[in-house]
C-alpha cells in the first residue's frame, strides 16, 4: 500500500462530501456540506486533534496493538503516542518489535484515547509493575476513552479502572475480569460509558473500527475498514470456544491451565497505588 492513510482520506473526502449519504449520516453535526467535489466540502469535523495513548510494554501481544493502531493512524489531525517506559524498541510475545514515539514519564497527561494491549507472560509482568499501573491509572482517570484489548482489560482492573464496569477480555481469561470488580460480558466489544474492551486479540480490528466511528462517523469508519479490506473470512470456524471442536477447546484449555493460576495470583498481589 503506497498511498499514505490520511491523504487517502482527504482525496476520498471530496468525492464522499457531496453524496446524500454522506449529508444524512452529519445531519445531526452544524457543519454545512458544500456541493463542489472540492476539499472545502470535507466536513470540519473529520479533522481532529485527538491525543491517542498506546501502551507498550515487553511480552505484550503484537496485534493486540497493531489492529487498533492501524485504524487509529488514518485518524486525520489525531496524534498516535506509542508509550513505553523507554525510547528502546520493545519487543511483543512473538518478538515483533514496535519503536516507541514517547515515554511514560513524556505522554501528555490529557489523553482523548488509552489504550492498552494484552499479552501473556507479559502481561503478568505488567501486573506487578507499580510505575506502569501507576501511569494507566493516572492517565485512565483524565482519558476520555480508556480501552483494552484481550488481556489488556485486566491491566486496566489492576489499575482500578474497571470496578463496577461491564467489560470483556479474552475468553480464556474472562472470568478473572470479576478479580477487579469490572462485571464480565460475553462479546467482541463492549462498550460501558466511557470504557471500551476488545476480546482476544483479533478484536482489536472491530474496537479500532468503533472507536473511530465515534471519533469522526461511521462513513469515515467505512471508508477505514475498505482501505484495509476488512472482510473476514476465516477458513475455520474455531474462533470462539463455542463453535471450535471440542477437542480443540479442550487442548486451548489445557495451555491456558497455569496461566490462569499466576494471572489470579498477580492480580491479588498487584501493587498499591494509593
Amino acid at each position: 500500500m503506497t498511498i499514505e492513510r490520511r491523504s487517502f482520506f482527504r482525496t476520498a473526502a471530496a468525492a464522499l462530501a457531496a453524496s446524500p449519504w454522506l449529508a444524512s449520516a452529519a445531519e445531526d453535526k452544524a457543519t454545512p456540506v458544500p456541493p463542489t467535489h472540492d476539499m472545502s466540502a470535507m466536513p470540519a469535523y473529520w479533522t481532529g486533534k485527538e491525543q491517542i495513548g498506546m501502551l507498550l510494554y515487553p511480552g505484550f501481544t503484537a496485534l493486540d496493538f497493531v489492529g487498533p493502531q492501524h485504524m487509529f493512524a488514518g485518524l486525520m489531525g489525531a496524534t498516535v503516542h506509542h508509550v513505553a517506559k523507554t525510547m528502546a524498541p520493545v519487543t511483543s510475545d512473538t518478538h515483533l518489535s514496535i519503536s516507541p514515539t514517547t515515554t511514560l514519564a513524556q505522554c501528555p497527561a490529557e489523553l482523548d484515547v488509552l489504550f492498552v494491549p494484552g499479552g501473556g507472560e507479559g502481561t503478568l509482568a505488567a501486573l506487578r509493575d507499580k510505575a506502569l499501573l501507576r501511569f494507566v491509572a493516572q492517565r485512565g482517570a483524565r482519558a476520555k476513552w480508556v480501552t483494552s484489548v484481550c488481556t489488556g482489560s485486566l491491566i486496566l482492573g489492576a489499575a482500578g479502572l474497571l470496578k463496577g464496569y461491564k467489560a470483556t477480555s479474552h475468553w480464556a481469561v474472562h472470568p478473572l475480569l470479576a478479580d477487579v470488580g469490572a462485571m464480565p460480558v460475553e462479546a467482541r466489544v463492549v462498550r460501558d460509558r466511557n470504557r471500551i474492551t476488545g476480546a482476544g486479540v483479533s478484536a482489536g480490528l472491530d474496537l479500532g473500527l468503533r472507536i473511530v466511528a465515534m471519533l469522526r462517523d461511521q462513513p469515515y469508519a467505512e471508508m477505514t475498514q475498505l482501505l484495509a479490506e476488512y472482510a473476514p473470512e476465516p477458513p475455520f470456524n474455531a474462533g470462539t470456544p463455542r463453535t471450535a471442536a471440542p477437542a480443540v477447546k479442550a487442548m486451548v484449555d489445557d495451555m491456558f491451565k497455569d496461566f490462569l493460576v499466576q494471572t489470579r495470583s498477580a492480580l491479588s498481589t498487584a501493587p498499591t497505588l494509593k
